[in-house]
């Protein structure tokens, strides 16, 4: 061989390896993974998800246990599991059960306990409150005061010390969304509900909730007036010292996405959600539904702005948890279109900044 042709095919040869090792770094450095699916053919929506001891736990929710629909004659079953995974590369494993099947409601990891907040099943919407613990593969449930009503499809998150949750619905058959805004600081002494100054406007459901720099955060929603919902793209902020203000619109509706809020150091990511297009839609067929927005939006309290952060690289779930595991975002199971599941466990890893 020539030495010009030698030098030509070498050149070809390093340019394709360099076009892979950019590809390679490119596919690893995109934040994104996936953890060992929820042993589930089907998967779960609404189920509840935080950590203990440093396991992640994932339990109740609900799903269509022939993979069918409401519209298809499926009926829907609701799910008293908690499974339980150790490490990112393990085996979950069934660790017990809820006092009943439970989803929806709302989930909050606090130091080494994970509680269990409201929620629906087929008999109607709850109350409860459960603190679970894990240690040393025992699990432990203990009971907290209850709510001051049943509530499901909340939002809530935890600031210090202190549980805030913000709207919902009563029971299954509601015709309104609502405005309730409660609080529990779990250090008290003797603790219990309080009942806080709603927000300065609609009433909603699957809404989003955020804390970052000692405030509470209250994003989108569905507003629900007699029976039929209204995406919402408002937000406010709340400060126990100063109450309610109105803060910058989203760009659009964020419902259900997987709450809460993650925090960086000086933003709240919102993970997808349902903008509400395709319910619009009355000509679209729910079999051609295109599934859920896959954006991550930013907000920045300091310029009181929304930026678009990333994609995420699945179809995106709604109606789910997102829990903070090993310092990475942990999106678990949930609907990726109406009445389907999945059960796949999304991993993204966390930014600071």
């Amino acid at each position: 061989m020539n030495k010009p042709v030698y030098l030509f095919l070498l050149l070809i040869l390093m340019s394709t390896m360099l076009s892979r090792g950019v590809a390679q770094t490119a596919k690893s450095d995109s934040g994104w993974s996936e953890l060992p699916p929820i042993p589930d053919p089907i998967g779960f929506a609404g189920s509840f998800a935080g950590v203990s001891n440093g396991t992640l736990l994932v339990a109740g929710g609900a799903n269509f246990p022939d993979g069918g629909a409401p519209w298809t004659g499926s009926k829907k079953a609701w799910h008293d599991h908690i499974f339980a995974l150790q490490k990112p590369d393990g085996k979950w494993k069934l660790v017990g059960k809820l006092p009943h099947s439970l989803g929806y409601g709302l989930s909050i990891t606090w130091k080494d306990s994970f509680i269990i907040i409201g929620g629906s099943n087929e008999k109607g919407h709850y109350a409860d409150v459960s603190m679970l613990k894990f240690n040393k593969d025992k699990l432990s449930i203990t009971t907290l005061p209850v709510l001051p009503k049943p509530i499901a499809n909340t939002s809530g998150v935890l600031l210090g010390n202190t549980i805030y949750i913000a709207g919902g619905i009563e029971s299954p058959d509601a015709q309104n969304a609502g405005d309730n805004f409660w609080a529990m600081d779990l250090s008290a002494k003797n603790m219990a509900w309080k009942k806080l100054e709603t927000w300065p406007g609609p009433a909603r459901m699957f809404a989003v909730a955020g804390a970052l720099d000692g405030k509470f955060y209250l994003f989108s929603g569905a507003e629900l007036v007699h029976g039929v919902r209204n995406y919402l793209k408002d937000a406010y902020q709340y400060s126990p010292k100063t109450g309610w203000k109105k803060i910058a619109d989203l760009p659009s509706a964020v419902t259900a996405a997987p709450g809460t809020a993650y925090a960086t150091e000086n933003s709240l990511r919102i993970f997808g959600g349902d903008d509400g297009k395709a319910a619009a839609d009355a000509a679209l067929p729910r079999e051609k539904h295109p599934g859920f927005s896959k954006q991550v939006l930013s907000y920045s309290p300091l310029t009181n702005t929304w930026s678009v952060a990333d994609q995420i690289p699945a179809p995106a779930p709604v109606t789910t948890t997102l829990t903070i595991w090993n310092g990475n975002v942990v999106i678990p199971g949930g609907e990726v279109k109406p009445a389907v599941r999945t059960p796949k466990v999304l991993m993204y890893k966390t930014i600071k900044h």
